[in-house]
């Protein structure tokens, strides 16, 4: 993976997780973000954590059931 790609990970109520996109460019990457943010899992709470991690496996961006975007 490149520096200038991203990973999507989002993660469920239950514990575990899934990778919605590996290795995008930023824009593909928020924009998937954003919109898992927003489903209907996020709205209820079985979505509970959304985050864009980059090359270095670094965090990016994060988002939490309940809270919001807790880190940009």
């Amino acid at each position: 993976m490149s520096d200038d790609q991203f990973n999507v990970v989002q993660f469920f109520k239950d514990e575990t997780s899934e990778y919605v996109r590996r290795n995008v460019g930023a824009e593909e990457a928020v924009k998937a973000a954003h919109h898992y943010c927003h489903s209907v899992g996020a709205q209820i709470g079985t979505t509970v954590r959304v985050i864009i991690t980059d090359a270095d496996d670094c965090c990016n961006f994060e988002w939490k059931f309940g809270e919001g975007v807790t880190f940009k």
